[in-house]
């Protein structure tokens, strides 16, 4: 009895590119635990470089499957031996990297809901997976199955229309058609394809988890509209694939209880629930806590934008996804390559290096910059696709020279601004009356 009094908590998994990682938080959002296991380190018999496989061809990026599963084996045990509490996790959910997939053999079901407590997880399953490597986001293999894909709906803004993006080669429709294409035998004896997400889902689950509506969008095969699949887009992408993706759920979905398998081998909790997993950037929308007419910005080597947003107006840039909050809403995703690597280039030429020397220039520059511009691709950029360093002056003459130390770095910062202000209204962000009026 003295377990069943332990303080409730809630576990989140991230099924990432180059780790696994667990959190545990009270009811007080408190974190309470939390562990990762690197998968070129720890799990150093699968070869991998930073979780991933590039293959030969120099466009195909992969990951072994069996390397999640054995992540989650490890990572479990780890808590087990630090004594971790399984009995007062009263629900748990995750997410995982966005657009990889999972192809489970036929018969796998049995499997998963049979497991024997006794064996590691991975030692269960290494019989299940049809595709033992499963394509992942970094993949840029399938150009062919994306012309395929918009010529069959009509161009590229008809499925964006449709499923929220024009075809995209990472996207997961497009990796589908490419297996089916190259080994229809593969495909004939696949009975489910997961996303990462519901993949890890099912781990838990002990049966296969639906994909829900937010990892979905990132398909280019969900109506996210209607939240249901399309068919022509199933139809260009392989046949009979509205059996092997199941019916998709909303993000928040309770999918059911744990998996005895954990009950018996780690003592979880009979009662211990199982919320439907979503991709990780619906996830940093939902874990920010965003709410209608937020944005979001992560400054990375890519800068990506979350926005919330009411009615999309779906474009060639950027995605418009479900929300995984609110089903009724969507969220915006757009992503610049010339991020904090072209900022760090401008503060090494104007700012000897410093970021204080920047910040300094910047703020001893006016806001409008008196009318000087710049736009700033070091690499080719993905919204818009362009490429080298554009200065305009405040007659809207093309300045070829460069611009004063201070002017180049506020140019730099505002166009950037600029540019993600502009993109995130082509797909439907408003700047509302009361920031206008502020």
């Amino acid at each position: 009895a003295g377990r069943d009094m332990a303080a409730p908590c809630f576990l989140g998994w991230d099924f990432s590119t180059q780790q696994l990682k667990v959190i545990a938080i009270d009811e007080h959002l408190r974190v309470i635990y939390e562990d990762n296991v690197h998968f070129d380190k720890d799990l150093p018999e699968f070869k991998t470089q930073g979780g991933a496989y590039v293959h030969s061809d120099r466009l195909t990026v992969t990951s072994p499957v069996l390397m999640w599963v054995k992540a989650l084996d490890m990572i479990l045990e780890k808590m087990k031996s630090s004594g971790f509490n399984f009995a007062q996790v009263r629900a748990l959910s995750g997410a995982g990297q966005q657009h990889g997939s999972v192809y489970w053999k036929k018969g796998s079901i049995q499997t998963l809901k049979n497991a024997s407590p006794e064996l590691p997880l991975h030692q269960l399953l290494k019989a299940c997976f049809a595709v033992s490597n499963s394509p992942i986001w970094m993949d840029s293999s399938t150009a062919s199955q994306c012309s395929n894909l918009e010529k069959a709906v009509g161009g590229a803004q008809r499925l964006a229309a449709i499923t929220g993006s024009r075809a995209y080669e990472r996207f997961t429709g497009n990796q589908i058609a490419k297996i089916y294409s190259q080994n229809p035998e593969v495909y004939a004896q696949t009975e489910r394809i997961s996303l990462v997400s519901s993949f890890a889902a099912s781990l838990f689950l002990g049966a296969y988890a639906p994909i829900d509506y937010s990892d979905g969008s990132g398909m280019n095969l969900l109506q996210i509209w209607e939240k249901v699949w399309s068919a022509s887009c199933l139809d260009a992408c392989a046949p009979g694939l509205e059996e092997k993706l199941g019916s998709p759920v909303p993000s928040h979905s309770v999918l059911g209880s744990i998996s005895p398998y954990y009950i018996q081998r780690y003592g979880f909790s009979p009662d211990c629930k199982v919320v439907a997993f979503t991709g990780d950037n619906p996830a940093s929308l939902a874990g920010m806590r965003l709410q209608e007419g937020d944005i979001a910005i992560s400054l990375g080597t890519s800068d990506t934008l979350f926005l919330w947003i009411q009615e999309p107006t779906p474009a060639l840039e950027g995605h418009i996804l479900c929300n995984p909050v609110d089903s009724q809403t969507f969220m915006a995703l757009l992503c610049f390559k010339n991020g904090s690597l072209m900022r760090e280039r401008i503060r090494d030429d104007c700012a000897s290096g410093s970021w204080d020397e920047f910040s300094k220039a910047l703020s001893s520059t006016v806001a409008g910059n008196n009318g000087n511009l710049g736009f700033y691709f070091d690499v080719m950029e993905i919204t818009p696709e362009a490429v080298g360093i554009h200065r305009f002056n405040s007659d809207n003459q093309k300045v070829v020279s460069d611009f004063p130390k201070e002017v180049e770095i506020r140019a730099l910062i505002e166009g950037q601004f600029m540019a993600k202000r502009i993109h995130a209204e082509k797909l439907g962000y408003k700047v509302s009356k009361y920031d206008e009026k502020a």
